[in-house]
């Protein structure tokens, strides 16, 4: 189900778009929603988050980065800021661990250009390094795996936030609310043992919701130096992310031990999300 608002794109309730789909009741309906950044949330937009659907918490998975470059040019009509009566919970999914991790896969010269770069400040050319060279090969699929491997401490508290009761109804964004926001709300769907198809009919629907600002974010990508095709969505995202963690950690139940979101958690964010 997509819900317009003037100035945040790409949102829905997951429940309702699980259910709608499966044909049937699984997930709670008005409780997770899915977004990407609401930063230029007009005052109608503000109200209908807070007043009409409810919600209590917003969970940013952006870095301090991507918050700023996003906030940069925002007009004082459309000025950045927390809707007063919300809990706001900032989780860097790809934070300094992951950004270590894709940095130490560069050639010797590309590190020690990038790190002239991050010294003297100049950010955005150093992140077009590490994207054309590092990013960008692994496709989206790739990076999401990367993100389950080096982001587990990150991805635990990002789903902790679903098992209280006090958070919800919750908002969880990204930049464009597909990719860390998608893996972040497979996963959740995962424990909730939604099939797999359903899932990836979530996820793809981002295709669709950001179609209309396809040439602005072109244009975004490249200056970090991805293709146009990285505003995208992939094919098959729930049955490729199962697949990661069935060979590399026997199972979901197993990854999710390793990160810390224990048998206990898990059975209280079903308690809180099941329909």
């Amino acid at each position: 189900m997509s819900i317009a608002f003037d100035n945040i794109d790409n949102f829905r309730d997951v429940g309702k778009t699980i259910n709608d789909h499966l044909g049937r009741q699984v997930v709670r309906e008005g409780v997770f929603f899915r977004s990407a950044r609401p930063d230029r949330a007009s005052p109608e937009d503000r109200t209908k988050l807070r007043d009409e659907l409810g919600i209590r918490t917003v969970v940013d998975l952006r870095n301090k980065n991507e918050q700023q470059r996003h906030r940069a040019g925002l007009t004082k009509a459309l000025a950045p800021g927390q809707i007063p009566g919300l809990k706001y919970r900032e989780i860097k999914v790809t934070g300094e661990r992951f950004q270590t991790f894709l940095t130490r896969q560069l050639g010797w010269w590309s590190s020690f250009k990038t790190s002239i770069l991050l010294f003297f400040g100049h950010n955005d050319r150093a992140i077009s390094i590490l994207s054309r060279e590092v990013i960008q090969p692994r496709g989206l699929v790739g990076i999401a795996f990367v993100t389950l491997d080096q982001s587990g401490p990150e991805i635990a508290e990002a789903l902790r936030t679903f098992i209280s009761p006090s958070s919800l109804p919750l908002l969880v964004h990204c930049a464009l609310g597909k990719d860390r926001t998608g893996l972040i709300v497979a996963l959740a769907l995962m424990i909730l043992g939604v099939p797999s198809d359903a899932i990836t009919h979530d996820y793809q629907l981002s295709r669709k919701a950001l179609a209309g600002d396809y040439e602005v974010r072109r244009v975004e990508f490249r200056k970090l130096g991805l293709s146009p095709e990285w505003g995208g969505v992939a094919d098959s995202f729930a049955e490729r992310i199962e697949w990661h963690l069935d060979v590399k950690y026997g199972n979901l139940e197993g990854y999710l031990d390793r990160i810390g979101f224990r048998k206990d958690d898990r059975e209280r964010l079903v308690d809180v999300l099941s329909a």
